[in-house]
């Protein structure tokens, strides 16, 4: 089958060629992808960042998002039949929807929302689950409570806004002077233009900050920060607590301890919490989120789609950092 793999880690490497098809395995279902989206994610699997912690056997094809539909299911399987339209960010170990075909674990996949089309679902899963798993399993977040979240025009920004006011929280967040109303329009309620404005001078008395962005914002972050509130990150340091969840070697533990000693010490000086979340499948919860698009509380945002073959594009444009939204691939 077609797929997009690299055979070496490097930031320009990769190709589309063939690849053996997916082995099915008791529990999985084997699913014909329509359409698949691009995350930084993406970027930083090739170009060896997480080599470590997630130990990849080369060649490896890429892709963390997909929508399609189910036409061969392992012998275990309960859930789903050929023929379902279905979601998912597949598990950690077993990426790669950058492809024609993909076997995944039942537990990863959700049925695709009714009122979505391929490339729209495609574009849910990874960011929809960080959102998730950030401010409903790990913030516990309550309506009134006040929410910040950075980068407001990127993937995870514009889920995560719709996410927060499903909510009932009241929600800031940060963007460039072109996207200010757009990002009003997705509902934050006040907006920061960081090319105006420092948001640690202009925020104060929050409970929650989702930060993707770099070391200084999350420094600053404490400072808008209630006591008892939390920071949570998606772009790092990671911690020993994540290192141990991973099944991460004790040295390992120490080096991650080590990397956020730092910004763990200054949140305990405020007496705030920090967490490191690296985001993972769960097809329950993506099956609750497929409920809240059916409802209309969250609307896909797509910035532009590929077709298949133009992959490495796709990629090299959301390493741009410029786009509104979520970048797709069609595949079928």
């Amino acid at each position: 089958m077609k797929a997009f793999f690299i055979e070496r880690y490097g930031k320009r490497n990769g190709a589309m060629g063939e690849v053996p098809e997916p082995v099915v395995g008791e529990h999985d279902v084997l699913v014909r992808i329509h359409a698949a989206s691009v995350n930084p994610l993406d970027s930083k699997i090739r170009a060896g960042e997480f080599k470590l912690i997630l130990p990849y056997a080369l060649p490896l094809v890429l892709g963390n998002d997909l929508a399609g539909v189910v036409v061969g299911i392992g012998s275990a399987v309960t859930r789903f039949k050929a023929g379902d339209e279905v979601y998912a960010r597949p598990p950690d170990g077993r990426i790669g929807t950058f492809a024609e075909r993909i076997a995944v674990n039942e537990h990863a996949l959700a049925l695709k929302p009714t009122n979505l089309d391929m490339l729209q679902a495609a574009s849910i899963p990874l960011i929809a689950l960080t959102a998730w798993q950030a401010l409903v399993e790990t913030a516990q977040v309550k309506p009134g409570q006040k929410v910040l979240i950075h980068a407001g025009s990127g993937g995870v920004g514009t889920l995560a806004i719709q996410l927060a006011k499903h909510l009932g929280a009241f929600v800031a967040t940060t963007t460039s002077t072109a996207n200010v109303e757009w990002v009003k329009a997705l509902g934050a309620d006040v907006v920061i233009d960081y090319t105006q404005q420092n948001f640690a001078d202009e925020l104060q008395g929050f409970d929650v900050v989702l930060n993707s962005l770099g070391g200084d914002v999350l420094e600053q972050s404490l400072n808008v920060l209630k006591p008892g509130g939390q920071l949570i990150s998606i772009s790092g340091p990671p911690t020993a607590q994540f290192a141990q969840a991973q099944g991460l070697s004790w040295l390992l533990r120490q080096v991650m301890r080590l990397l956020s000693s730092g910004i763990r010490r200054k949140a305990r000086k405020r007496g705030v919490g920090y967490t490191f979340l690296f985001m993972r499948a769960d097809g329950a919860q993506l099956q609750a989120i497929t409920a809240l698009i059916e409802a209309g509380s969250i609307k896909p945002v797509i910035d532009r789609c590929f077709p298949f073959e133009s992959t490495a594009e796709a990629l090299t444009y959301v390493e741009q950092g410029r786009s509104k939204g979520k970048v797709c691939i069609r595949i079928h």
